[in-house]
């Protein structure tokens, strides 16, 4: 009986010496697992996904366009500067996709052939353009960026000049993209981006009771400079 007792009570002991030594073990863990960084100790505060540009715009367009059945017939447009926002999403550090946004107008002068009728009217032009863009991480604080991607052209608030009617019809198209951002800090930025718009929006006009169709080839350049924010 007193054997018996004896082999309980080191049992006992040898189970109450491994609990005692397994939660300090856990302790420990824990103590390690949510350990407060020192002073001093750097910590890296991961950005965030958005990020925003303003700048300002020069909309440089092609001359270039034709009036059907007209031989000879070509078009001109003016060039414009602008304000313009920007708003882009980072899926990785490299992959990114940009809104543009920004408005802006276009005085359509006839030229060859038809030079006769001088300003044929005025259109302004909303023109949304969404591109996916690869960023390059190894040049520290520049960061340049290539992309490509699509466009739809919204023509509202047509005015005519010489012709009697004019309608520019909305139409897609292209977008190639090329820029960099030279980031002061964390946050902050400035920004040189240039864009090739493709785009050559059909039109029907109607000059002394004659109504013709044609194409405006505006295939504009965009080319832009202003502040970079990342949130």
């Amino acid at each position: 009986m007193a054997r018996n007792q004896m082999r309980a009570a080191r049992g006992v002991t040898a189970a109450v010496v491994l609990i005692v030594m397994g939660q300090q073990a856990l302790a420990a863990d824990l103590a390690q697992a949510v350990s407060v960084p020192q002073a001093g100790a750097s910590v890296t505060e991961v950005p965030s996904p958005w990020q925003i540009r303003l700048r300002a715009l020069g909309v440089i367009t092609e001359d270039s366009g034709y009036v059907n059945a007209v031989p000879g017939s070509d078009l001109s447009y003016s060039n414009t500067v602008t304000p313009e926002l920007d708003i882009s999403y980072f899926f990785t550090d490299n992959v990114a996709a940009e809104l543009v946004l920004g408005t802006t107008y276009a005085n359509i002068e006839g030229q060859g052939t038809i030079g006769g009728l001088g300003n044929i009217g005025k259109v302004w032009l909303l023109p949304p353009t969404l591109t996916l863009q690869y960023h390059f991480t190894n040049f520290g604080a520049f960061k340049p960026y290539v992309g490509a991607g699509v466009n739809y052209t919204i023509f509202y608030n047509q005015d005519v000049g010489s012709a009697d009617a004019l309608k520019v019809k909305n139409t897609f198209g292209t977008a190639l993209q090329v820029g960099f951002d030279y980031m002061v800090d964390q946050h902050w930025g400035v920004n040189f981006d240039v864009k090739k718009l493709f785009l050559q929006p059909d039109f029907e006009v109607t000059v002394n009771g004659a109504k013709v169709t044609g194409k405006a080839e505006l295939d504009p350049w965009l080319i832009g400079a202003g502040v970079t924010y990342r949130f």
